[in-house]
């Protein structure tokens, strides 16, 4: 038994990609690294699997000692392993991407490490092969919000088709015909019409929405077109 694990040991980390929304873009939520290698520029959110944890808890950790985050969307995006990735040790990291409501973030914890959050179309550099896995979640993020509804992470409870649309444009990062949108959108039958309307989109108003709980979760039709 004892000759069976006489193998390199490698260290285990998890980075998580922290996508919010904001001002119809979505962010990226960045920190500038506080140790060496690499020290003060920029990193996604991270840091080594602990005795005791799988790698959903390390995440979770992660996300509630450095950002505050409890109880959020979160899904796995894949293993980064190249031999060189980190130049201090040999670390095989695997990224999560998160998608939060940045009105509930825990600013102060935040502020402590420096974080800030950036547009997904102006990005620093980042340290290690950051960028190739933010590149990744974000193709993780535009396959599942094709697959299923997204927005509520990102959304008011309340919220019209317009602003769901909004959502969808600044994941997919291209504009949607809202009129074939709102038909494809109503055709799922996983949004219930309130009694109530924002009087600020148009004349007549726009009805608010909220998810049926039942169907949050149920694979879809294609939302969105690929070309």
């Amino acid at each position: 038994m004892e000759q069976f694990y006489q193998h390199p040991q490698h260290y285990v980390a998890v980075d998580c990609v922290i996508f919010g929304y904001m001002d119809g873009e979505l962010k990226l939520l960045l920190y500038p690294r506080a140790f060496t290698p690499h020290k003060g520029e920029w990193s996604l959110m991270g840091g080594f699997l602990q005795q005791g944890e799988d790698l959903d808890d390390a995440a979770k950790r992660v996300l509630s000692i450095r950002a505050g985050l409890e109880d959020i969307y979160l899904e796995e995006v894949g293993c980064f392993s190249a031999i060189n990735r980190d130049s201090a040790s040999r670390v095989v990291s695997v990224a999560y991407y998160a998608l939060v409501d940045i009105e509930k973030q825990d600013v102060n914890k935040l502020q402590a490490h420096g974080s800030e959050w950036w547009s997904i179309d102006e990005l620093p550099e980042m340290v290690f092969d950051h960028r190739d896995i933010v590149e990744k979640a974000m193709y993780t993020l535009q396959t599942r919000a094709n697959e299923k509804l997204l927005g509520k992470e990102l959304l008011p409870e309340l919220f019209t088709l317009l602003q769901l649309r909004n959502v969808y444009e600044a994941i997919f990062r291209r504009p949607l015909e809202l009129a074939n949108f709102r038909k494809k959108i109503l055709s799922l039958d996983v949004l219930e019409r309130q009694d109530i309307k924002n009087k600020t989109e148009s004349r007549k108003g726009a009805y608010y929405y909220t998810f049926k709980q039942e169907e949050e979760g149920r694979i879809l039709d294609r939302i969105v077109k690929t070309t």
